[in-house]
Order: structure tokens, then C-alpha cells, then sequence
């Protein structure tokens, strides 16, 4: 055997199912879904397939999301109104895809067409799925303060808590991931406009399964002044003020009550 040969990276032995809703971007969908390619063909994966939202778009969203994903996923057109529908409708079409894979081989990978996120992104969640973790919540950076200047940076950086030991008390739709069989043990998304990424992570937890919260998984999402969603992390920023989602918990800026 030639010593000088190198070996081919290992391919994982997962397949990777992402949703991303949408609901008018068309300025950020295209560089949010490159961005996600690009993860994906990092982690090497056995299967991937991306599945965008648009949910009550009046914008070209669909148009360029279906240009840049071309066969590598699917564009939904929806009139949900609903960040957590949107997020069920795209998990659903994703276990429909991907309905031969193991489903605890299956893993949910989520963002949104207003963030981008870094090229190790799903290799990180798989990290923690190899390490028997079912669900991972990473977190969000913010990638202009324009609209806030300087004392909204300053007061970002103060209220968003991370700890010492890597770990963070924050879920974010924006940067999280769960594996298949677990996602349908706790009951999936539900139909709810803000905190549904805080009502499936609850039930995540009350079902007694592994979760990981880890500072190592950053995802950057947009610093503007109005979101899609009421109540969503646009508000946070704009506001500080604590919300409190359609599953009874309060949180504010992502954090888990």
C-alpha cells in the first residue's frame, strides 16, 4: 500500500433534513441557503435535502430559493402566518422525503431565511448526536447593530447570558436541531406565531431526552428592527422586554425559563 495515499474523509452515517421558513426575504434567503449547502457538504453526510417555507410571500423568496437549491430540496409556498406551522409543514415534507432513513438516524436541522450560519454548522450538531445527545440548542450572534448603535451592542452582549463552561440558557428556531424519533416523541412543532422553538425544547426535556445547549454552535441572524414574527427575536432586541410564548413559558431573548 502506497504510505504517501490519503484516505477519503468519512462519510457520517446520518442523513440531515433542514427547514428554513420564510416569510419575505427575498434579500436574505439566498445567501442564508448557500450558506447551508455549504454546512452540509462539509459534514458529509449519507443524505441531505433542505426544505423551505414561504409563507405568505408577496416577494420573489420562493423564486430564488428554488433557484439555489435547484435538486437539493424543496420550496413550499404556504399561507400559514405561523412560524411554528411553518416549521411543522417543513418538518413533515422532510419526513415524507427522507422516509427511509432510520429515524434515529434522521437528523432536524433548523434556521431562518434572515440568518446565515458557519460552515461547520450541522458538523457540530452530529458531533453532539454521535455523543448521544437528541437534541442540540446553539446560539445567535447579530450581524449589524446599525439600527441600535453602540449601546445596543453594549446592551446585546450584557443581556444575552453565556456561562463559563461553554454552556448557554437560550433556544433559538434560528439554531437548533433535534433528532427525528425524538421530534415526533415529543409531539413536533406546534401552530403557534412565537416560542415555538421553546415549546418543542420543554417537551424535548419533559420526555426525558439528552439535550445539549452549547455556546460552540453560532448561527448569525439579522439585526433589524422588525421581524416577521410579533414577538419574535427582532422585537427582543428593539424591546428588551420579557415575552411570553403560546406555551405558558416566559423568556426573554431566547431564554429557557
Amino acid at each position: 500500500m502506497d504510505g504517501g495515499a490519503m484516505s477519503e474523509p468519512r462519510v457520517l452515517d446520518w442523513s440531515v433534513g433542514i427547514v428554513v421558513p420564510a416569510r419575505n426575504e427575498q434579500k436574505r434567503i439566498g445567501r442564508c441557503l448557500r450558506s447551508v449547502l455549504a454546512s452540509v457538504d462539509e459534514a458529509r453526510v449519507t443524505r441531505s435535502f433542505i426544505v423551505v417555507v414561504a409563507d405568505r410571500c408577496d416577494d420573489n423568496t420562493a423564486a430564488i430559493a428554488r433557484d439555489v437549491l435547484g435538486s437539493r430540496g424543496r420550496v413550499i409556498e404556504a399561507d400559514e402566518g405561523s412560524a411554528g406551522a411553518s416549521r411543522r409543514d417543513g418538518a413533515e415534507a422532510l419526513l415524507r422525503e427522507l422516509r427511509d432513513v432510520p429515524r434515529q438516524r434522521l437528523w432536524l436541522a433548523n434556521t431562518d431565511a434572515d440568518s446565515y450560519v458557519p460552515v461547520d454548522w450541522i458538523a457540530r450538531q452530529l458531533d453532539f448526536a454521535e455523543r448521544g445527545a437528541t437534541a442540540v440548542a446553539g446560539i445567535v450572534d447579530v450581524d449589524s447593530f446599525g439600527h441600535y448603535g453602540e449601546q445596543g451592542r453594549e446592551a446585546f452582549r450584557r443581556h444575552y447570558v453565556l456561562h463559563a463552561d461553554g454552556t448557554h440558557p437560550h433556544v433559538h428556531g434560528a439554531n437548533m436541531g433535534v433528532r427525528a424519533d425524538v421530534y415526533l416523541d415529543a409531539g413536533g412543532w406546534l401552530d403557534v406565531a412565537v416560542g415555538e422553538d421553546h415549546c418543542l425544547w420543554r417537551r424535548v426535556r419533559e420526555r426525558g431526552w439528552r439535550v445539549e445547549s452549547s455556546t460552540a454552535s453560532i448561527v448569525m441572524t439579522s439585526g433589524r428592527l422588525r421581524g416577521r414574527a410579533a414577538g419574535g427575536f427582532a422585537d427582543t432586541l428593539r424591546m428588551r422586554m420579557p415575552l411570553r410564548s403560546a406555551c405558558g413559558e416566559a423568556s426573554s431573548g431566547g431564554v429557557v425559563p
